[in-house]
């Protein structure tokens, strides 16, 4: 009979618990200082841990960037939002629901999203993590223009590109920050005015 490999819970919520503590401390490092201005280091120093636990538990400062970063693609907000969008075949309404979605997401993200997410372009390691949710979050808004130019919906002249350009323009990343951070806007009426805005530029007037 052979020896069956020993797991101990225990163990296992210990991991779990160390990699949260490296995460974290992470998280707040690279929020105070920079992604290029902290090191490991001082990630280990503020979890309380040793270097190579870090390494061990949580991997290089790319990867704990990485670690912080991936929940966004995981937030239920964007399956929810594009499983309603599929669902509707008013134009106005699949905008409003994109607009709520995203809203909902950064709500939920915010200083990863706006923080964290640009700091990903730093160093290679990093930027692969940029390039792969940046694409996954433009194929998500690229649903949304199929949609509309599947139900006839845009403006005259417009193509499917047009329109994600156009999404991505009032909703993507830069749009959020330059109202909410840089001029103090809610989220409600950023998302309120930049829907309004990709509405009246996506579809017909009247």
């Amino acid at each position: 009979m052979g020896v069956g490999r020993y797991h101990s819970p225990r163990r296992a919520d210990a991991a779990a618990a160390t990699r949260a503590m490296i995460l974290a401390a992470g998280r707040e490092l690279f929020l105070s200082q920079g992604y290029a201005g902290t090191t490991v280091p001082q990630i280990a120093r503020a979890a309380g841990v040793a270097v190579p636990t870090v390494y061990s538990s949580a991997g290089g400062k790319a990867d704990i960037l990485a670690a912080l970063i991936e929940p966004i693609t995981r937030d239920p907000a964007v399956a929810e939002t594009l499983a309603a969008i599929g669902g509707s075949a008013d134009a106005i309404e699949i905008l409003t629901l994109l607009g709520e979605g995203v809203r909902r997401t950064h709500e939920r993200h915010w200083d990863v999203i706006v923080e964290l997410f640009p700091q990903s372009q730093s160093e290679p390691a990093a930027a692969e993590v940029y390039d792969r949710i940046l694409r996954a979050y433009q194929e998500a808004f690229g649903a949304v223009a199929d949609r509309l130019a599947d139900l006839g919906a845009l403006r005259p002249g417009l193509s499917r590109d047009d329109a994600l350009d156009l999404l991505w323009f009032y909703l993507g990343q830069a749009a959020w920050p330059t109202l909410v951070r840089d001029r103090g806007w809610s989220l409600e009426r950023a998302a309120r005015w930049l829907t309004a805005q990709v509405t009246g530029a996506l579809l017909p007037v009247g």
